[in-house]
């Protein structure tokens, strides 16, 4: 684990494959100082060695025999270090194949480490999901900034809510919101028919 001047413990920078462009290689291993771990697109090109570096000799990453469960080592030409690179296959839900690059500036990962840590990453996609939609995060309807904070506020701390219903009742955000709005509209019409 890395302490950085903000407090925040942890051990690798983890990026979709929107965020692993060669400045943020070079930006989180050589300014920030620690390791990465990101997914990237095929058709990126590495060389397989650093004189093919140096000699401008370059592949595609989805050309690279890659063997299941195998991570190798190669360069980018903006990136200033080697990377180990592995190739992620699974199945998806419609039975068809999918594949997910994934880099990293820690030669020493193994395969089966390097698939574990990028794993970790898939929560704060959960989080954005759920702040998103279940929270308001973004249907802001405010203008000002000091409105704008206590709406993010707000939703962050609905999204808290909802976290702890979920570790109180088991179920998943969305079934817990449905459940929300049901009730909103049960009582809603227990008062029209009052009327």
């Amino acid at each position: 684990m890395t302490i950085r001047n903000n407090y925040v413990n942890f051990g690798y920078v983890l990026s979709d494959i929107w965020f692993s462009s060669s400045q943020n290689m070079n930006f989180v291993k050589e300014t920030i100082k620690v390791d990465f771990v990101m997914a990237i697109k095929g058709n990126r090109k590495v060389a397989l060695s650093l004189q093919d570096k140096l000699d401008g000799k370059y592949v595609k990453i989805e050309a690279l025999p890659l063997k299941k469960d195998a991570v190798i080592r190669v360069w980018f030409e903006q990136v200033n270090f080697p990377v180990s690179i592995a190739k992620q296959v699974f199945k998806n839900g419609d039975d068809s194949e999918g594949v997910l690059y994934l880099v990293t500036s820690d030669l020493n990962l193994t395969y089966p480490k390097l698939t574990t840590i990028y794993q970790k990453r898939w929560k704060v996609e959960e989080y954005h999901k759920s702040v998103k939609s279940n929270a308001s995060f973004a249907k802001s309807p405010t203008r000002t900034e000091i409105t704008q904070k206590s709406h993010f506020c707000a939703s962050i701390l609905a999204y808290i809510k909802f976290e702890v219903l979920h570790l109180k009742q088991n179920h998943n955000h969305f079934a817990l919101k449905e459940r929300l709005y049901l009730n909103a509209l049960q009582v809603a019409y227990q008062n029209l028919k009052q009327l």
